[in-house]
């Protein structure tokens, strides 16, 4: 194999050695919510700074392997996807111990009414499914699969637009409740930018694969549809 093509694989394994720290930290932040696991989200912010170090090792990887190779036509577009990939991955990992912190500050399990009400549990799994999906559609190139994971968001927003209204409703009724309820809210928002976050990332596997920038499109059709 040629030396270029061995390294664009190195590449490959560490991205997805990142990939799957992070979708460990997505998943247990799932639940350490539902069961209150202070110990779970702890040990989910301390793997922050592991997937710190795979961001930084990555962007240098990246770095040295224009340096060596100054790639060309789709190795020069594979090196950039996998800069932004490792960008958006290492956000997503951000969350998710936003999220545990989030789990730490909770006095009590969440209300159930609350979470149903909110369908939070709903959204949780489809952010976690379209970020595993994604990770497929990336090995196997596959940008017809990435393209459906980028309509998936639509779910994600609208349960994020919804928020609002029935969290403002429910604390007018449990005033008691304030922390919970915006802590819910917050939660919410963060699991919207996930669906953006693996949004970039589909966009960034049509864009290597196809040499087709679609991320400005998809930005427009969402201002047009009002997402």
């Amino acid at each position: 194999m040629p030396q270029i093509d061995t390294e664009l694989e190195h590449l490959k394994v560490k991205l997805m050695e990142m990939w799957d720290l992070v979708e460990y930290q997505m998943q247990s932040g799932r639940e350490a919510l539902l069961n209150k696991d202070q110990e779970l989200a702890n040990k989910i912010i301390k793997l922050g700074k592991k997937v710190n170090q795979y961001d930084v090792k990555i962007d240098r990887q990246c770095e040295n392997f224009f340096a060596l190779f100054t790639p060309v036509a789709v190795d020069l577009r594979i090196v950039l996807a996998i800069l932004k990939i490792n960008a958006n991955i290492e956000r997503i990992g951000d969350t998710a111990e936003g999220i545990a912190m989030h789990v730490e500050r909770l006095k009590a399990p969440l209300n159930q009414e609350l979470v149903q009400q909110t369908n939070i549990l709903t959204m949780y799994d489809e952010a976690l499914k379209m970020l595993a999906d994604c990770r497929i559609a990336f090995m196997k190139n596959d940008t017809e699969f990435a393209k459906q994971i980028i309509k998936r968001d639509k779910l994600l927003n609208k349960i994020n637009r919804q928020a609002d209204a029935i969290i403002a409703k429910y604390l007018r009724s449990n005033i008691e409740n304030i922390e919970e309820g915006l802590i819910v809210l917050s939660i919410i928002k963060k699991l919207e930018r996930v669906g953006d976050q693996v949004t970039n990332i589909a966009e960034e596997i049509i864009f290597y694969q196809d040499a087709k920038v679609v991320k400005h499109k998809t930005k427009d059709k969402k201002k047009k549809k009002g997402e």
